[in-house]
């Protein structure tokens, strides 16, 4: 089954709840409708219509274990909730300054995300009601379990986690957390939630705020006065781009969402082009945390004939050199981030090398490093490597690469993904790492550029 749009889908998805409501397998006294920002909300403002029920955006944030920030020691929400898994505290024996700094920098971010959304409305309060919670759909569960363990915190007495669309097992994640879970569809081959839609286009956050406007005059209540966004080109609904470089003109796919943090640029590996779909879905996650993306095509279609090109790594960041500076005069006052795959992650990190390279972050899916070897102890740019576990050959060769640098570097695996992160939640796990790295170091400028030893001093 595939959704028209995040709107189609909200109103099947409020079709099977309202027949569930009808048939009493869900508890709808008092219920209130929270969207999971961005994707969840259009999809819950039509849950919310058909139930007529109020909507709202539950805003949480999960706590990282600083040293392997893809494992959560706990979550934070609004109004001070915070939830700590204390067996996970114990184990890895985090110390109090740890997790304080942790929570700190969410509680940051967390508070200006509901700033963005609600202005100066408070967050509706949950206890004693029906909590039903929506995304647009579910991969890992990892953000819908922290999703109901703050909403029972501030005081739920019954959670309902309801999606379009989900893995076949889902169910088996999460029911020690919600009392329900509905899923319009659970198709048996699952790779990215943005596969059963059409149009998957990111959420903006004017979006989120028109949907609770809607809301707010249906309750009779008048909106908050919204902040209004810097002055900057909302996604195109045609991002196709053509530059020049110092060897010809290449084809790119821009996408530059309102009040964007940074841009990423995209450099793809052993021929695919910007039309790859793993690429384009980690790009779309990207664009829903609030950054610009350019997917590019660093070879013609002649030069992605012959494979001798495609292992050419001083040309393609040559070509990545060129990107950039057609990037920054198009959006000069972002702070460019760096996604490369396979040979394309060689190439993203020989273009860093150079020293007059802007390049503030990089990430690396599935990269082959080792073919910027010679050059790994001259990039400067924090950097994060994603490989699967399943995926030794390559795993080897980024741990090889890794011990090579000199940057701010982390190494991490992906548990049963292989190569090209096919498994059921692999690519959206690469997407909310990615995500996180470029949110963490495109807003650091102070950090930019810094060295550290093997060691971890800064040198």
């Amino acid at each position: 089954m595939s959704f028209m749009n995040r709107g189609d889908a909200g109103r099947r998805l409020a079709g099977l709840l309202e027949s569930r409501l009808s048939a009493g397998d869900v508890v709808a006294h008092d219920a209130v409708v929270l969207g999971l920002p961005r994707g969840g909300v259009p999809v819950g403002a039509e849950v919310a219509e058909v139930l007529r029920a109020p909507l709202d955006v539950l805003v949480v944030r999960k706590l990282g274990v600083p040293f392997q920030p893809e494992l959560a020691f706990g979550a934070i929400g609004e109004q001070g909730v915070r939830v700590i898994n204390d067996e996970v505290v114990r184990s890895l024996r985090l110390s109090t300054g740890d997790m304080a700094r942790v929570e700190t920098r969410e509680r940051e971010e967390l508070d200006r995300r509901s700033r963005r959304y609600r202005g100066q409305r408070p967050p509706t309060d949950l206890a004693g009601r029906t909590a039903i919670i929506v995304d647009d759909g579910v991969a890992t569960g990892s953000t819908a379990r922290a999703a109901c363990l703050i909403a029972r915190a501030q005081g739920a007495t019954r959670i309902v986690v309801a999606v379009p669309v989900a893995p076949r097992g889902w169910v088996h994640r999460l029911t020690d957390v919600a009392d329900d879970l509905v899923s319009v569809d659970t198709p048996r081959s699952f790779f990215a939630i943005g596969q059963f839609y059409e149009d998957f286009a990111p959420t903006t956050d004017e979006e989120v705020r028109a949907c609770l406007r809607r809301t707010y005059a249906a309750e009779g209540a008048k909106p908050q006065p919204q902040p209004q966004p810097r002055e900057r080109p909302a996604a195109a609904a045609d991002p196709e781009v053509t530059f020049s470089t110092r060897s010809g003109r290449l084809a790119g796919q821009l996408v530059t969402p309102a009040d964007a943090g940074g841009v990423v640029l995209f450099a793809h590996g052993s021929g695919s082009s910007r039309h790859s779909p793993r690429n384009r879905f980690v790009a779309e996650e990207l664009n829903r945390a609030g950054l610009a993306t350019l997917l590019l095509d660093l070879l013609t279609e002649q030069e992605a004939g012959d494979r001798a090109n495609v292992f050419d790594t001083a040309l393609l960041a040559e070509r990545l050199h060129d990107a950039t500076d057609w990037v920054r005069e198009w959006l000069r006052d972002l702070p460019v981030g760096y996604f490369g795959a396979s040979t394309g992650a060689a190439a993203a990190l020989l273009a860093a090398a150079d020293p007059n390279c802007p390049v503030r972050a990089i990430v690396s899916r599935g990269g082959r490093p080792d073919l910027a070897a010679p050059r790994l102890p001259e990039v400067a740019a924090p950097t994060l490597l994603i490989v699967g576990g399943r995926d030794g050959t390559v795993l080897d060769l980024n741990r090889q690469a890794q011990a090579m640098l000199r940057c701010e570097n982390r190494l991490d695996v992906v548990p049963g993904a292989t190569h090209l992160f096919e498994e059921p939640g692999a690519l959206e796990k690469v997407a909310e790492l990615a995500a996180d790295w470029f949110a963490a170091h495109l807003r650091d400028t102070a950090g930019a550029g810094r060295r550290v030893s093997p060691a971890g001093s800064a040198r």
